[in-house]
């Protein structure tokens, strides 16, 4: 199963792929590290992000994607953009793919019990990955 790791912030989707076989996670190569929203965020923009979205998606056969959560308000909110994003993402149609939110509470406690198998710097992946990457390896063992 391949899990699409996501983090949304500001106009963009930060995407990481993780595949688990055999018990050892792997990396495919994905050439595409974050898709991004149009600033001026018209219907036809959320529609040619949703479709580019689940484009990547069956290219990679993707099942699932592991978003991780936003809050809706207080310090560390999420901006109402990222909420559309979310709201294009969860609503693809025509492909097979699960959607789930991860909260950072459970992000924490999974990490806590199954830390990381790999130093993120040993990943060759983007530094600003990192987050998308970590959603991607919960997401993973949460759909097990």
């Amino acid at each position: 199963m391949i899990v699409c790791g996501v983090e949304l912030t500001g106009s963009d989707a930060v995407v990481c792929l993780l595949s688990m076989d055999r018990g050892q996670f792997n990396l495919p190569e994905c050439k595409v590290r974050k898709l991004s929203l149009p600033k001026n965020h018209s219907r036809e923009d959320l529609k040619r992000f949703q479709a580019a979205f689940a484009e990547l998606m069956a290219e990679y056969g993707v099942t699932r994607v592991a978003i991780k959560e936003r809050m809706p308000k207080g310090k560390f909110a999420g901006g109402a953009i990222s909420f559309k994003m979310e709201a294009a993402i969860q609503l693809i149609t025509g492909i097979e793919l699960t959607v789930t939110l991860l909260p950072p509470a459970l992000i924490k406690s999974t990490l806590a019990s199954n830390p990381l198998p790999i130093a993120f710097a040993d990943t060759g992946l983007k530094a600003f990955q990192e987050t998308a990457f970590i959603a991607a390896y919960v997401g993973q063992l949460q759909g097990r």
